[in-house]
């Protein structure tokens, strides 16, 4: 089963497809950000970022999507950012079909390193061991969409479907 992680945001989005086959063999499908243009009006970025969206779950054909919850930020600017984002990525999502499963920051890191506090180069370094990567995959956004793929795949939500 192909999962498609997402790290929210409205500038950048990082997104990576990940399959397991085994017991902690995993298939990178791809993995990369969705870069919205900074100077377009909020209505144009998050149209584009529904449209790369969906180009990308066209192309590599997840059938579930696991997406990190909104943590409150310490600037209300970018948690409105961050949050006209990860709106449209959801209407997005639920639009296309997909199951959603919601992770967030902590049980992301603990399901990585099993401590919750991880700072995100312990996660960075994680994300590359397990996925047998010769390097921390760039730029931090697509690292953070995979660890949050990985986080999915080694829930419970994962093999009973279960809505998280």
């Amino acid at each position: 089963m192909k999962v498609l992680g997402i790290d929210p945001g409205l500038g950048t989005v990082g997104w990576a497809v990940l399959e397991v086959h085994g017991r902690e063999t995993y298939r990178v499908w791809g993995y990369g950000a969705i870069e919205t243009p900074r100077a377009r009006p909020l209505a144009e970025r998050v149209l584009f970022l529904a449209r790369a969206l969906k180009e990308i779950v066209s192309r590599e054909q997840p059938v579930v999507a696991a997406i990190e919850d909104l943590f409150i930020a310490k600037n209300s600017r970018t948690a409105a950012s961050v949050g006209h984002g990860r709106g449209a990525i959801l209407l997005t999502l639920a639009e296309l079909g997909l199951p959603i499963h919601e992770y967030n920051p902590r049980q992301v890191k603990v399901a990585l390193t099993g401590y919750g506090a991880a700072d995100k180069s312990q996660m960075q370094t994680m994300v590359q061991r397990l996925l047998r990567l010769k390097e921390i995959p760039k730029p931090d956004d697509a690292a953070d969409a995979l660890a949050i793929a990985l986080c999915h795949i080694n829930s419970s939500s994962y093999e009973t479907g279960v809505r998280g």
